[in-house]
Parts: structure tokens; C-alpha cells; sequence
């Protein structure tokens, strides 16, 4: 017989690559789209085309590809739209960089040439991205790959736009936003990040015009006093009723300046007096509004004070900030500066400290659409797992704010309207006349701000398959299946989707969404360039391989959790894959290499063990359906891993291997039939989480039936379909926990595995026939020299133990020194129990559950757990020993 041979040794370089092209070149993941097919669509969350993919990058399309896999698969039409996002400010703000190494900036090159090197930026990092993402194994149909800039995609921005605006939900108002100095754009309240920082409270006091006094004020930011137009007290604040409407005069600008009454100002902070500064806060421009008071801006784009701002024109704000206070202090009216912690604005992409700036911009007015979408969300649709997140979602809908939605960059999706420069009249269309319609003599200035990218993305389920035409793929693939997506951007990206989906197309864009935590380090820390932590998906792929990446992050990704990532456990998941092709590798050893083995059938001639090991294949291929069903991919992946680790390589193929070497080619061939069977239907429900390793070793194995060409395309196993043996499973699973009992004994007393030890056992026992079938099998198992079949009699040097209602002892007096190995034991009994006693009382200090990190409570906690575990175990080994000298 000429075996069949494969590699002695695993290399995920010569797989995964291989595979990839294979998958490309033929494009095994496209379809096209079929009526009247079950379907299921995912829509990739565009990446930024800004640079390298990242961990939490990986996690994503991992989990989003196990998914994928899976339906296709089960026989679903399934696609998987790639794409990737322009992502406005992110990538003008990398392009900017660059600029500035050359001592260029965008507005010394212009906007046609700055766009230019933004579409050669795009093409080459959107290419970096696909490659990327191909070499980890994502099954997407690259035939539907799309860009947020693409032409078509453009037009289905500029179609939403048009309607929003002619439906009444998209105006042009002058409103005070957030302003980023650096980025010189206009954010959503969404792209603030707010960080906590130390700063100051400064206590000045206005003098009251008549010269009776004055009223002190508490700010953080005394530069925006120039632009004061109030101070305000609560009106049922007792301690001002006397002021009620005087006035006073600004500092600095000697301006007149009323007091006023307003019931949204806070008595408790301060002194219960603020200032009315309606250009430079929210809320001091809702009382500025209510109150009829001018709205006077101090500073220009740049955050530097203007020519409203007096003597301080042309300063940066925070030097300002300091001459001010200096100048209030030689006036006699800075009354203190006490430290004052508060959140502050920042910028969400170069974190530059927002300004509250007056600015004539374009809002989506959200309510009415938000409306909508909480209808749905009230019939629980979308559905979202966990499913406490659509709870946080409904709330975000309930108290949403209109949307900014136009920002001062270039690169983007420029907003299809104009401005009249005669009589200001707003033309809004995709051709803009040359003149204006309204009066006839001005001309129509197209407009110049692009739009938000979150505006352009929240299309992107409608945007990919063709909306606004009425597109085959349109048709059959919207709504989608299941968006994947971190807890981020829920309000970024998922709400806005649905609140276009609804309104454009009367249907939600997804029927369920599935949020997964963030990827941290071991230590539970966010990774960051800062703390040093980051660690490149790429580079452990290329060092460990993509199959052990992905089984790490599939089997650490529980529902809503966050994911703590460690290289050792890649590492471990490394051995895994070599674990897998080296049981295959001594399977097909024994495979002739022109022979075709036909699949098993519950009618076959089966043994005890053919009939266990079908069994729990039966029963982990029904619990990975259930859990992927269910979106449980930790758990379907660690049954996965259990069932081909343990009961298929430690325990069948040792168990066959007396039967492989027997001169019955019949008992020879069977034997060999279950096992190829075994890891065929293995190969196919591990294809998902482990796509390159069981695409390779699939084509090795020597089986009669292949529907396609890839592992990729076959059916995954259906339960029902696999011999079920539940009642012989059930009696060999006792003889496994005996055996197991008897390896863990030893190990725990220190036997040696190489010291073969006689066990006894009671003959009054159901499983005696099964014992004496599978003896030989049995013995090197379980590192037993004989099985004597007797009563046990509890001797000296005899560790005796019960299981399943089976009596049996194990002889070691031979093997160690049992007052020695009792000594330890009681030795380390002892050392565990100070360390519990230690761990206890921490716990049970408040103030250290209150104080330290999350992460050091919950390290804690699980040493605690490992301890008292081991504690229990010490403590009933020292027993036996106790009754066997």
C-alpha cells in the first residue's frame, strides 16, 4: 500500500496564502442575486481609508466571516459587501501631515491638487486594506466591493440629500456648533469627545453701572467675557432678587451689560451668577434666543481672538485667557482662582480642545425620523444581541438633537446646493442654474462644504445594491441579515442607517445587530499607541498564522464583552493547528493513496467507541448550530475545539490504533472509515473559524463525496444527518470518566507517566464487558499495567476511589514515597490556605473594590476561584494518602 502523505510539518505559510489567491481567482464568494432564494446579507462597516487595518479590526471581520461562512455553507445565498468609508477629517487630517513634513499646506496647493493626492492616497491604502483583508481569510464577494466616493454611491448621497432638503428635513440655519480650530470644521455633537482635565475657576466681579457694588461670576474661561451680553441669576435665587435688572459693566471692554432672570441657570455653582456669553456656550445661546440678546463672537477660525475682542485682537485664546486675568487682577477684580476639574470638548480625531462657534451651517432636522425609528425599535426591530444595547439606542432616539451635518473640508461629498450672491436664495439640485431662479440677477454660488462622512455612511446598506434605482440586488438583498459592529458607533452610524433605511426605502437596513466589545490587552487596558500596547494583527498573523488569530479571537469574543488579547494565547492556539494537521497527517498514514472511503451510515457495522465518537460529533455539531444561531461564537468554537482535541484525538484514535494495526482488512477499514468521516464532517464545521488550515487538509482526505471544488462551497454537516448513538455514548462516557479519574490521581501524586501502575476493580460493575473489550486499548490510556478484576480491599499503598457507582483502587506504593508525597501535599494544603485566607480578606475590603482598577478586582477574584479549586483538590488527595499508609 502506497500511503498517502501530507507535510510532516504544519506551515501556515504555505497554506493561507495559497488559499487566498485560490479563493480570489476563481471568485468562489460571488453571487448573484436569485428571487425567491433564502438569503444572507452582511454589509461590511466600511474602514477608514486612513491606514493599516487593527485588532479591533480583526475582530470584527473574524466574527463577520464566521458568520458568512457558516450560512453560505448551510445553502443561503450570501453576500458580503466589502467597501471601505473616505472618512472626511480622518484622512484629510493624515494628508494635511504629510503636507507639513513638506512645509506645504492644503490651502498653498489648492483644492484640485489637494484632492488628487487624496484619490492617490485612497487607491493605495483602499488596496492595503483589501489585501489585508483577503489575508485574513474574509469570504467577501470582491466582485460588489464599493467606496463611500464611488460614482454611484455619490449619486444615492446627493438623491438623499435633495429629498431630506425638499422634504422639509434638511435646512441651513445660523446655530452655534462645535468647532475644531485645527481641523477648521464644524463637528456633530456625536464627534466630541468630552475628556476630563484639571483646569481653573476664576471668580470676577462685574461693578454695577450705579457704583454700588458689583456681582461676582465663576468661569473656567474668562477670554469669552469680551463677548458677555448678560449675566444671569435664577429667578427664584433669593440671594439676587435685589438686582433683578440692573446693570452692570463688563471688565476689560467697560460694555453695558443687563441682569437677568433665567431658570435654567444652576444656584449651586459658583456664586449662583453666570455670564451670558450666547456666541461661545449652548446654553448661553438658548437664554441669549428666549432673551432677545446679541450674539457677539470673540474669536475667528482659528481660535485666536478677532477685532470683537479689543485689545486682545489677534492673540490665541489661551494667551489671552492669561492677559486677561492678568488685567483683571491689577484691576482689583479678580476676586480668586481655585483648582477646578471638568470635561472638556475635544476634537474626536486630533483631539485639539473645541470652541463653541456661531456659524451658518446645514442640520438635519432628526426628530421626525427619530420618530420613526422608535416605532420599530418598540417591536424590538432591529433586534440587538446583547439585546441591552437596543435599550441605549431607543434612549439615544428619545432625546435626539439635530444634526450638523456640512464640514469645511475638502475632501468629501460636496453638498449639491448654491447660494445666491444677490439676494441669498438657497438652490438646492444636481444641476445648479447659473443664475438665480429667485431674483433673476444674482448668480448661484455652489456651495463649498462637504458633507459629513456619518451622512454618506448611514446610506451605505441602500448605497451598495444600487439605491436610488430600483436594482435586482436592491431588490433581493435590502433589507440586509446582520450588521456586526463595535458598541461605538451606535449612534454614529447604526441609528443613522436605520433612520435612512426607514425613510428612504420603508424598512429597517438589518434585521439583527450584533455588538462585540472592545479588543484589550491581557491586563484588560484599551490598547493605545501611548501606553505602548498595540499589537498589529498582520504581524501575528505572519509570525502565528491567520487560523490561530482567528480561533483566539472567535473563542475570547463572548456576547457584549470585551476581549482581553494576549500573544500566549495565540501561541496556544498555534499548537491547536498543529495538533490538527498531525492527527490528519496519522490518519491519511494509513490511507492507501488511491482509495475513496463512502461516508458512514447508521447501518454500518459499529463499535462501542464508532457509536461514542458519532455521538458527540452529532451532538457538538447540534450545539455549534444552536450557538451560531444564537450569535455564541466563543461557545460554538470552544465545543469545536474540545470535541477534536479531546474526545477525537486523546481518546478515538488512541482508541483505534490496536484496531489499525489488526490483520482484519474489514475491522481495518471500518476503522479507518469512521475516522476519515470524523474529520470531514469536522473539517466542514470548523471551516468558518479556521478557514485556511481545514480548506488544506479537506483536500487530502480521501472521501467519495465532494459536491464543489472548495471546502468554501461543500454543506456544512447537518445534525440530523450524523449516526446518533445516545445510549452506548452514555456508557462509554463512564468508562472515559473512570479512566480519567485513574490519570488524575496519578498526575496529582506525582506517578510518573512513564510508571505503569495494576488497578482493581470490582466485578459487580455494568461496564466489565466494555472494560475487558477495550482493555488494550484501556491500559496505555490510563498508564495501567493490568486490570485485576476484584473487590477492592483498601490496602496499604492502594489509593482507593469510587465513580459511577464502580469500586476500584490503584496500587502506587511502589511508584512514590507516600510519606514523602503526603508531607508535600499537607505542605502545600497549608500554603494554600494562608494565600486564600489573604485573597479573602482584600476582597472583602470595600475599599479596595472601590479603589483599585477593574481589571486587579477581577484578577483577584479569578486567583481566588483557581485557588479554592486547587485547595479542594489538594485537600482530597491528602486524604487518600492519608488511608493508603
Amino acid at each position: 500500500m502506497k500511503e498517502r502523505y501530507i507535510s510532516t510539518r504544519y506551515s501556515h505559510k504555505d497554506i493561507e496564502m495559497k488559499w487566498a489567491r485560490s479563493w480570489m481567482e476563481d471568485r468562489v464568494f460571488h453571487t448573484e442575486s436569485e428571487p425567491d432564494r433564502p438569503t444572507f446579507v452582511i454589509v461590511i462597516p466600511p474602514p477608514n481609508v486612513t491606514g493599516a487595518l487593527h485588532m479591533g479590526h480583526a475582530l470584527d471581520y473574524t466574527l463577520q466571516d464566521i458568520f458568512v461562512r457558516w450560512n453560505r455553507m448551510k445553502g443561503r445565498l450570501t453576500v458580503w459587501v466589502p467597501g471601505t468609508d473616505h472618512a472626511g477629517i480622518a484622512t484629510q487630517t493624515v494628508i494635511e501631515r504629510h503636507l507639513a513634513r513638506e512645509g506645504l499646506d492644503r490651502f498653498s496647493i489648492g483644492r484640485e491638487a489637494f484632492l488628487e493626492k487624496a484619490w492617490q492616497w485612497k487607491e493605495e491604502y483602499a488596496q492595503r486594506i483589501r489585501t489585508q483583508l483577503v489575508r485574513l481569510g474574509a469570504s467577501c464577494d470582491w466582485q460588489r466591493e464599493r467606496f463611500t466616493l464611488d460614482e454611484g454611491f455619490s449619486k444615492a448621497v446627493r438623491t438623499a440629500f435633495i429629498r431630506l432638503y425638499e422634504d422639509g428635513l434638511i435646512y441651513r440655519g445660523e446655530r452655534l456648533i462645535n468647532w475644531c480650530p485645527r481641523c477648521l470644521t464644524a463637528l456633530s455633537d456625536l464627534e466630541v469627545e468630552h475628556h476630563e482635565i484639571q483646569g481653573r475657576l476664576y471668580w470676577i466681579k462685574y461693578p454695577f453701572k450705579d457704583g454700588s457694588g458689583g456681582i461676582t461670576v465663576a468661569t473656567t474661561r474668562p477670554e469669552t467675557l469680551l463677548g458677555d451680553t448678560a449675566v444671569a441669576v435664577h429667578p427664584d435665587d433669593e440671594r439676587y432678587t435685589h438686582v433683578h435688572g440692573k446693570i452692570l459693566i463688563l471688565p476689560v471692554l467697560h460694555r453695558e451689560i443687563p441682569i437677568i432672570t433665567d431658570a435654567r441657570v444652576q444656584p449651586e455653582f459658583g456664586t449662583g451668577a453666570v455670564k451670558v456669553t450666547p456666541a461661545h456656550d449652548p446654553t448661553d445661546f438658548m437664554i441669549g434666543q428666549d432673551h432677545g440678546l446679541p450674539a457677539i463672537s470673540v474669536m475667528d477660525e482659528h481660535a485666536k481672538m478677532n477685532e470683537n475682542a479689543g485689545p486682545y485682537k489677534g492673540q490665541d485664546r489661551f494667551e489671552a485667557r492669561k492677559r486677561i486675568v492678568e488685567q483683571l487682577r491689577e484691576e482689583g477684580l479678580l476676586e480668586k482662582v481655585e483648582p477646578y476639574k471638568h470635561a472638556v470638548g475635544h476634537c474626536y480625531r486630533c483631539d485639539t480642545i473645541l470652541e463653541p462657534r456661531l456659524s451658518k451651517q446645514w442640520f438635519v432636522s432628526t426628530k421626525p425620523l427619530a420618530e420613526r425609528a422608535l416605532e420599530y425599535a418598540d417591536r424590538n426591530k432591529p433586534r440587538f444581541i446583547p439585546e441591552n444595547w437596543g435599550n441605549v439606542y431607543r434612549e439615544w432616539l428619545v432625546n435626539i438633537r439635530d444634526w450638523c451635518i456640512s464640514r469645511q473640508i475638502w475632501w468629501g461629498h460636496r453638498i449639491p446646493a448654491g447660494t445666491c450672491n444677490a439676494c441669498d436664495h438657497i438652490e438646492v439640485g444636481e444641476h445648479l442654474p447659473q443664475h438665480c431662479p429667485a431674483c433673476q440677477n444674482g448668480q448661484i454660488i455652489p456651495e463649498t462644504d462637504v458633507l459629513d462622512t456619518w451622512f454618506s455612511s448611514g446610506l451605505w446598506p441602500l448605497g451598495v445594491f444600487g439605491w436610488p434605482d430600483e436594482t435586482p440586488d436592491l431588490k433581493v438583498f435590502y433589507p440586509t441579515t446582520l450588521l456586526v459592529t463595535g458598541f461605538d458607533i451606535i449612534f454614529f452610524w447604526v441609528a443613522r442607517m436605520v433612520m435612512f433605511g426607514l425613510y428612504f426605502r420603508q424598512d429597517i437596513p438589518f434585521h439583527d445587530v450584533f455588538i462585540h466589545g472592545l479588543v484589550r490587552d491581557e491586563r484588560g487596558q484599551k490598547m493605545s499607541k501611548t501606553r505602548g500596547n498595540v499589537v498589529d494583527p498582520m504581524d501575528i498573523a505572519r509570525d502565528l498564522g491567520v487560523d490561530s488569530l482567528r480561533l483566539t479571537l472567535a473563542r475570547l469574543a463572548a456576547p457584549g464583552m470585551d476581549v482581553p488579547f494576549s500573544e500566549q494565547t495565540v501561541k496556544g492556539y498555534r499548537t491547536f493547528m498543529n495538533k490538527m494537521w498531525n492527527a490528519t497527517r496519522f490518519v491519511l498514514m494509513h490511507c492507501d493513496d488511491q482509495e475513496q472511503l463512502e461516508p458512514i451510515r447508521p447501518e454500518d457495522e459499529l463499535d462501542h467507541i464508532d457509536k461514542w465518537i458519532l455521538t458527540r460529533l452529532y451532538e457538538t455539531s447540534q450545539f455549534v448550530h444552536e450557538s451560531l444561531k444564537n450569535y455564541i461564537v466563543n461557545e460554538s468554537s470552544r465545543s469545536l475545539y474540545n470535541f477534536f482535541w479531546n474526545d477525537f484525538c486523546d481518546w478515538y484514535i488512541e482508541l483505534s490504533k490496536p484496531y489499525l494495526q489488526s490483520d482484519d482488512r474489514h475491522i481495518v477499514q471500518q476503522k479507518k472509515r469512521v475516522l476519515v468521516y470524523v474529520l470531514d464532517q469536522t473539517f466542514r464545521l470548523f471551516h468558518p473559524f479556521i478557514p485556511f488550515i481545514t480548506e488544506e487538509l479537506w483536500h487530502e482526505l480521501p472521501i467519495t463525496k465532494r459536491a464543489h471544488g472548495y471546502l468554501a462551497l461543500e454543506s456544512i454537516p447537518d445534525p440530523e444527518n450524523i449516526p446518533s448513538f445516545q445510549n452506548e455514548a452514555k456508557t462509554w462516557k463512564k468508562v472515559q470518566d473512570i479512566v480519567a479519574k485513574i490519570r488524575q490521581i496519578r498526575t496529582e501524586l506525582g506517578v510518573s507517566p512513564h510508571t505503569r501502575i495494576p488497578v482493581r476493580i470490582s466485578p459487580d460493575t455494568e461496564l466489565h464487558n466494555l472494560f475487558i473489550t477495550y482493555e488494550k486499548a484501556i491500559l496505555p490510556l490510563a498508564g495501567l499495567s493490568e486490570i485485576v478484576w476484584d473487590k477492592p480491599k483498601r490496602e496499604k499503598g492502594w489509593v482507593y476511589d469510587t465513580l459511577h457507582s464502580v469500586h476500584f483502587e490503584i496500587f502506587i506504593g511502589s511508584a512514590i514515597d507516600l510519606k514523602k508525597e503526603l508531607e508535600r501535599l499537607q505542605r502545600e494544603l497549608q500554603k494554600l490556605g494562608g494565600q486564600l485566607q489573604r485573597l479573602e480578606q482584600r476582597l472583602k475590603n470595600p475599599q479596595f473594590r472601590e479603589r483599585a482598577p477593574e481589571h486587579v478586582v477581577k484578577e483577584t477574584q479569578m486567583k481566588h476561584n483557581e485557588l479554592k479549586n486547587r485547595y479542594e483538590k489538594v485537600f482530597q488527595y491528602v486524604e487518600h494518602l492519608k488511608n493508603a499508609t
